[in-house]
């Protein structure tokens, strides 16, 4: 779910800039989840659901991410749509004549209507989408990861961290919070701004927010706790995505992210632990932002940089402690045909 998603009432391409407005989410998606106890008719079963989340997108990150944190590759399916949708919807052009070798669709939009005949809203990832009726389940992205953690447990690998424990939940609900009206969504505040008003009053609460991030992780390994929680997992989506796109694209540039020091480390501490490096693919982030958003890049010209190895480079965060996955242990590396390139 990048932004908007085309949908019957926004359905010119590359169209996100209302002149005059600030820029509103629509976070009204499909809140049906998929429990240990059924309650919404959805049951937790192995091999049933197929996590649809194209790599572009910061949203589906988080769900690639956790999926793999938590070892649920065998139970939940990955179908991943290229990086550049149009005004239908997510397609699937990755895979062999542009079908998802699973669902057997060409495009995402299939899934929503086969659940809902006149969907008329945002169609958009990550979506979680029932194997036998080909129907979308839900794409409330937020839920979809806790669940992830806490109802399907059964089919969580040994060793699997826990990224959302109990005794933490109402500090990890708050930080996230902040962080996705300020960061995670505020970048998209900024650079779909209709106005010069509404651009700078985003661009400051991004950085003051950024800012304040700085100051809590300068004295602390994770956001929460001594160990990876979801907190940091709904972060470091969209710092991985910063330099090489909310930058110059969003217009997000009083600093680059390796102009900061301490979200710089931390970042890259994140990207060198398995499960989070080993799930970004920046040629299709840059592709997405660059080639879908043509009312801010009309050319669709896609930029070369900026150097992707430095994520490699030395963190030096192991002086400040922390476990990065408890008692649990790293995931194994990635399955077949779901590794992303190599930067080194």
């Amino acid at each position: 779910m990048v932004e908007r998603e085309i949908n019957k009432t926004h359905s010119t391409p590359g169209k996100y800039v209302e002149p005059g407005q600030d820029y509103d989410r629509d976070t009204q998606y499909i809140e049906d989840r998929i429990t240990a106890d059924a309650r919404d008719g959805w049951p937790v079963e192995a091999g049933r659901y197929r996590l649809v989340a194209a790599r572009a997108c910061p949203w589906a990150n988080r769900a690639i991410i956790v999926r793999r944190l938590l070892g649920l590759e065998d139970a939940i399916s990955l179908g991943t749509p290229g990086p550049v949708h149009d005004e239908r919807s997510w397609t699937f052009d990755l895979d062999p004549d542009g079908v998802d070798p699973v669902l057997g669709i060409e495009r995402l939009q299939d899934a929503y209507f086969a659940r809902f005949r006149d969907y008329p809203r945002g169609i958009t990832v990550p979506a979680m989408v029932d194997i036998p009726t080909g129907a979308v389940v839900t794409n409330n992205f937020p839920q979809i990861t806790l669940d992830f953690s806490t109802q399907w447990t059964q089919f969580h690998r040994n060793g699997a961290p826990d990224l959302y424990p109990e005794a933490l939940r109402s500090e990890i609900d708050e930080v996230a919070e902040l962080v996705y009206q300020d960061v995670n969504n505020g970048v998209y505040r900024a650079g779909f701004a209709g106005s010069q008003k509404s651009y700078e009053r985003a661009y400051n609460t991004l950085f003051n927010r950024l800012d304040w991030l700085s100051e809590r992780l300068s004295t602390q390994r994770y956001l929460v706790g001594d160990t990876i929680t979801e907190a940091d997992v709904r972060l470091f989506t969209t710092l991985a995505r910063f330099d090489a796109v909310y930058h110059g694209h969003f217009k997000c540039n009083r600093n680059k992210l390796i102009e900061m020091p301490v979200l710089w480390a931390y970042a890259r501490d994140l990207f060198q632990t398995p499960g989070f490096g080993d799930t970004i693919d920046f040629q299709q982030i840059k592709d997405h932002y660059y080639q879908v958003h043509r009312d801010i890049n009309p050319s669709g010209i896609v930029p070369l940089g900026p150097d992707a190895s430095a994520w490699l480079s030395e963190h030096g965060r192991e002086e400040l402690g922390g476990r990065p996955f408890g008692d649990g242990t790293p995931p194994p590396p990635p399955h077949d045909g779901e590794k992303v390139p190599d930067i080194g």
